[in-house]
């Protein structure tokens, strides 16, 4: 495992490189199969267009892989189709970088049928540019993506034909998923029940708190990406407030964007949560940096910065006394910060309570008026389950609803250039 180390401003990471370079050994053990025997930092001036790495460095390895009979490397960073191609002749092994093994991660996680079909897309879409190599895994010989293995050489044309041809058909089975999907959550729409979304860096103890707040049994293991398919369960709070409650796939720096665009559809949870639970593993070195980066996938994704969130520092069963007395000190200044342990249970209670307050917010009811014309905003407010009845008016109807701030946004949001 190589993490390049680049020293520019445009830097492939801006986190210490130690830390990064943790990370990406993690991902390397997330993946069956794979044995990480060695890892180091290789510090870059600059990248080279064609190699990515200096020529003496080259050399160095080329003799560290060939002496320890390495088969696969795994680069920190992007690498582009170039320097894949000239780093495998020059080194005789097979490459992948950061964004193929998250793809092969995300390969060997994926469930159920649509979270597999995602996966496919997204890989389609980023092996598409990189036809140095056969796309023998389109016959599905293998677990996987076909990225670490796989033997033959085939013509790019047929390669990228066959392709374009899989992504058709793998966009024609999502959108038929899609439409189911759209039709379970206009039932639960008709359900006055809240969604919770739980969002956060991977490996943060979502599922640990899923598990712990609906008695689930989600797979909870010490590794990235353990959960990848999201799993939603009905949630009874001590106060009586029932709510949907969502897990769903960790975040990580630099996730590949074919992957931000694949997985849109299945966070579509956390688009129309009603509130959402930033998870943070608040005793890892880098909690800030893994934070910043889950608000600016959330942000890629579209989530409306105006759903309240509520941050769980999680995982405070790991911090000594001194850090848990200074994480405490700063959540009793903040209204929206609740230190807890999923592990053992500490700090429930106060964020049940928190949860509860947020979601059963305060209603009104007022009467509102439209034309003939403006059928679409009826139906949505049925939809909403918001309407306590109807009466005719000469030039159109007159809806008597009652609801929240937060429904009343979302339907001045909809209809806003109607």
């Amino acid at each position: 495992m190589l993490h390049p180390d680049l020293k520019s401003k445009d830097s492939i990471s801006a986190r210490a490189p130690e830390e990064a370079l943790a990370e990406a050994v993690a991902l390397g053990v997330a993946l069956p199969g794979l044995d990480v025997v060695g890892h180091e930092v290789v510090p870059l001036p600059k990248t080279r267009a064609g190699t990515l790495f200096g020529s003496g460095k080259i050399e160095e390895l080329a003799a560290r892989i060939k002496a320890n009979e390495i088969e696969l490397v795994l680069i920190d960073g992007p690498v582009t189709p170039v320097q894949q191609r000239n780093l495998e002749k020059e080194w005789k092994v097979k490459i992948l970088d950061r964004t193929g093994l998250i793809l092969e991660i995300f390969s060997d996680r994926a469930a159920t049928r649509e979270g597999v079909l995602q996966v496919e897309l997204a890989a389609l879409s980023y092996q598409r540019t990189r036809l140095v190599r056969a796309w023998t895994h389109l016959e599905r010989q293998r677990g996987g993506l076909g990225f670490v293995g796989g033997p033959g050489e085939t013509q790019i044309e047929a390669d990228r034909r066959a392709i374009d041809e899989r992504i058709n058909k793998i966009k024609t089975q999502l959108a038929k998923t899609v439409k189911t999907r759209e039709l379970h959550r206009a039932a639960r729409a008709k359900v006055p029940f809240p969604i919770v979304a739980l969002v956060g860096y991977t490996n943060a103890g979502k599922s640990t708190l899923f598990n712990r707040l609906t008695g689930a049994d989600v797979m909870v293991k010490d590794m990235l990406f353990a959960t990848l398919d999201p799993t939603m369960r009905s949630v009874e709070l001590p106060d009586g407030v029932e709510i949907i409650m969502s897990d769903t796939v960790g975040f990580i720096s630099d996730l590949p964007t074919q992957l931000v665009a694949a997985f849109r559809a299945t966070l579509e949870e956390v688009l129309s949560a009603d509130l959402i639970l930033h998870v943070r593993d608040i005793s890892h070195p880098e909690t800030d940096a893994q934070a910043d980066d889950v608000r600016r996938i959330l942000c890629d994704l579209g989530v409306d910065q105006e759903i309240t969130t509520l941050e769980v520092w999680n995982k405070l069963d790991k911090l000594d006394a001194a850090g848990l007395e200074a994480r405490q000190n700063t959540a009793a200044r903040e209204e929206r910060i609740f230190v807890t342990s999923a592990l053992t249970g500490a700090g429930m209670e106060p964020l049940l309570e928190a949860i509860s307050r947020d979601v059963t917010e305060a209603t009104v009811s007022e009467d509102l008026r439209f034309g003939f014309d403006e059928g679409r905003k009826r139906a949505w407010l049925f939809e909403q389950d918001v309407v306590d009845s109807e009466d005719a008016a000469e030039d159109g109807f007159v809806l008597s609803v009652t609801w929240t701030a937060t429904q009343k946004a979302r339907f001045d949001k909809e209809f806003a250039a109607s």
